[in-house]
């Protein structure tokens, strides 16, 4: 160990969701621990993601819900939105989320350095301070967790009219007509959003269909709801370019010829990792040719003692990914038992209206691994809850393992469309990591009148036996 340099047990460079985490869970593993953050403590999920964007969804969903107040026995006239209103109240959010992480640092007694870290040799950790000047610190650990950065595309530069998600956030005002780059997960999220506020939204998607990956089952559901929505979804299309108008807006160049005149343009093609200022020199650390860190099944890199979690390593890009990879970092350098972060299984939610989420592979993905499985599906349109909120759109979808006498086995994927479907998904999800079979969970009770009991329908009509399904 260097003495000139300031000593901890663990020095973790980014406060993301994956760096906090870490902090945080080594904290009270007994560890001293120094947490270096750039800009505000939560990173990009907090600030200028997951957070903000559910916020403005939740926006949506009122204006939803006034609109169809009606339906309900009640006169409430046209909604009028205020999105100066809904941007104050997202911040307000935001920001009393940060000071609750800030005062975390302080109860759990983590030294946090505003500044920015780079790792050199013997894990020591260079800060560039935020309030002018450096300071050196070192670890017996270093976690890496310096998150990521939004990916732009050739020609749309965020300025102006064109905005990746980091601008989007900021928005003060509602944009007539959006044009949105890219049909996954985020964009699909800003299409549903903007379209429930009253924008004219069309979604420009490279691949053969929007949200690829999911089940096809599911997937159509969302697809069906958008149209109803009138949102335009062009897919197999490749974007070329723009041309910015004297009205503050621009014009899309797409596919054969195409153009699309509008105000705004969402950039969502994904993230990429943002190592660009961890140093690195004189390390064992190792980039692939993509930008990630290179770790293995405990989030070790090839430097001793240094991990790396979060959007900084290939795997899926969620919060709730990260924190359990700050566990699995936090427990090997420990010493402890632990066991790698099963990708597989973890759980995807998708906050656009139908919401999705699911747990375990697709229909799709378990056949083409040679498994030979049942599925079960049933739609919310028969669910008693779902139809008293006014959210009967959506289906439940449970595939299974088939056993050699032909009944359904171990379940395997639960995949989920409609109302509160992520609220919903826990017990899909622990169904599919604790190997549970069809019969086992067929044994328990869901609360009468319920969303949840949809699952419980599903997985019970497995059985070769149901009630209402």
């Amino acid at each position: 160990m260097v003495r000139t340099a300031e000593q901890f047990d663990l020095v973790v460079i980014g406060g993301g969701p994956g760096g906090y985490a870490a902090a945080f869970y080594g904290a009270s593993a007994g560890l001293s621990v120094a947490l270096v953050e750039r800009d505000t403590i939560g990173g990009t999920c907090l600030n200028r993601g997951c957070i903000p964007a559910k916020a403005f969804l939740e926006t949506a969903a009122v204006h939803r819900h006034v609109t169809h107040a009606p339906d309900f026995g009640i006169s409430a006239g046209t909604p009028v939105v205020d999105f100066a209103v809904a941007q104050k109240r997202k911040q307000t959010i935001v920001d009393t989320l940060v000071k609750g992480l800030t005062g975390l640092t302080k109860s759990k007694k983590v030294t946090y350095l505003l500044g920015t870290g780079s790792l050199g040799a013997q894990r020591i950790v260079d800060v560039q301070l935020a309030a002018g000047g450096t300071q050196q610190i070192q670890g017996k650990f270093v976690v890496l967790a310096a998150g990521s950065v939004p990916r732009t595309i050739p020609g749309f530069d965020a300025g102006g009219p064109i905005m990746t998600s980091d601008e989007v956030l900021m928005l003060d005002r509602i944009p007539k007509r959006i044009a949105v780059i890219g049909g996954g997960a985020i964009g699909c999220e800003f299409a549903s959003t903007f379209a429930d506020l009253g924008s004219t939204v069309t979604i420009l998607e490279g691949l053969p269909k929007i949200l690829p990956g999911l089940d096809p089952d599911v997937a159509n559901f969302v697809v069906k709801s958008f149209k109803k929505k009138n949102i335009d979804i062009r897919t197999g299309v490749k974007v070329a370019g723009h041309e910015p108008n004297s009205a503050g807006g621009t014009t899309v160049l797409f596919g054969e010829g195409e153009r699309l005149d509008v105000d705004a343009v969402v950039v969502s093609v994904g993230r990429k990792p943002f190592a660009d200022l961890l140093g690195l020199k004189g390390t064992a650390v190792q980039l692939s040719e993509r930008g990630f860190v290179e770790v293995d099944g405990y989030c070790a890199t090839g430097e001793k003692g240094v991990y790396a979690v979060g959007d900084l390593i290939n795997t899926p890009q969620l919060a709730h990914v990260a924190y359990a990879e700050a566990i699995v970092a936090v427990k090997h350098m420990l010493g402890e038992t632990v066991y790698p972060v099963m990708y597989d299984r973890v759980p995807w939610a998708i906050y656009c209206h139908p919401e999705v989420a699911w747990a375990g592979p697709s229909e799709e993905e378990a056949r083409a691994k040679g498994i030979d499985v049942l599925v079960a599906k049933h739609q919310f349109r028969a669910n008693s809850r779902a139809m008293i909120i006014g959210e009967a759109e959506g289906l439940v979808k449970v595939i299974a393992k088939k056993n050699a006498d032909g009944s359904a086995g171990q379940v395997l994927g639960v995949h989920m469309v409609g109302p509160w479907v992520t609220e919903q998904l826990s017990g899909g999800y622990l169904a599919v990591n604790w190997e549970a079979t069809v019969d086992e969970i067929a044994e328990f009770l869901m609360p009468h009148p319920s969303l949840s009991e949809l699952f419980g329908e599903t997985v019970l009509s497995m059985t070769g036996r149901s009630i209402n399904a």
